[in-house]
């Protein structure tokens, strides 16, 4: 289940909360019990690193060096064969 941040316009608490997609988003201030919470837009946690993963295989093609016997050239780069 993704976590959710929060954080109210009142007084400025931020929490976070594990919720599914389809609960009701949080709306109660733990802190100051008003009615101010808002949902945050926030980054993932997480980076996919390594090779197999878009931002290292396919974000700049001229990167790709020519193939070797032990390593083949990338497909669609131009120094392919």
């Amino acid at each position: 289940m993704p976590i959710y941040e929060y954080e109210c316009e009142k007084c400025g608490h931020r929490l976070e909360a594990i919720q599914k997609f389809s609960d009701t988003p949080l709306s109660d201030c733990p802190e100051c019990n008003e009615v101010a919470l808002k949902k945050l837009v926030s980054s993932a946690a997480f980076k996919l690193k390594g090779g197999g993963w878009y931002e290292t295989d396919f974000k700049n093609k001229s990167s790709c060096s020519t193939s070797t016997p032990s390593k083949p050239a990338c497909a669609g780069c131009p120094n392919a064969e």
